[in-house]
């Protein structure tokens, strides 16, 4: 098979793109509108982007004169938080995904918990194992998506799923974003150790 993006429709690459790039880690991105009004809704275009500075990218796609409530509320108050989706949140992070209305607080929705941040007005889901509390570090027009770039002020993970000082993803369990309303667990982590080898000469080192 072969697939021409020139000769196909937008929602037609969407559909091959989200099947074929698998699986995604999702943004479950928490947000405060500049009324004060709480947003929560997960997005899988996302992906750690620097360590220095911390990055992170969401790409939210456009509704025209009606922008998706994560990124009004971003544009007024450049915060946002992303909380680490897990097995047991599942359910509750679909919930999520519906087009409520604007008013509609999707905490109320799927029964979560906001809970303060430290350093962003936007609170984070307290059933979360990790958040990443974020400010605005430039938004990005891409084609008929906005591309959102967020610097970490602020990392936060349950000592449930640390181990020797980092996220063990066994005791993480993500869950992550496949085609359609398929989803992915995580059930299986190998260790492949990377080849150690001279830059100058090629060879084996170690």
């Amino acid at each position: 098979m072969r697939l021409d993006p020139q000769q196909m429709t937008g929602p037609q690459i969407y559909r091959f793109l989200i099947s074929a790039i698998v699986p995604r880690p999702i943004a479950f991105i928490s947000t405060r509108g500049a009324g004060g009004q709480l947003n929560l809704a997960p997005f899988s275009y996302f992906t750690a982007l620097s360590s220095d500075p911390p990055l992170v990218g969401i790409a939210i796609s456009d509704r025209g004169d009606d922008p998706k409530d994560t990124l009004r509320n971003i544009r007024e108050t450049h915060e946002f938080v992303v909380n680490v989706v897990n097995e047991p949140l599942l359910q509750a992070m679909v919930r999520t995904s519906g087009e409520w209305p604007a008013s509609t607080s999707e905490f109320d929705v799927a029964h979560l918990t906001p809970a303060s941040s430290e350093r962003v007005m936007a609170p984070y889901v307290k059933e979360s194992p990790l958040q990443l509390e974020c400010r605005l570090h430039r938004e990005i027009p891409i084609g008929s998506s906005t591309f959102i770039v967020g610097e970490i002020v602020l990392a936060r993970a349950s000592d449930d799923v640390l181990h020797d000082g980092r996220v063990d993803p066994r005791k993480l369990a993500p869950v992550g974003r496949l085609g359609g309303e398929l989803y992915s667990l995580l059930r299986e982590v190998r260790s492949v150790p990377r080849p150690r080898v001279s830059r100058t000469s090629g060879e084996a080192e170690g």
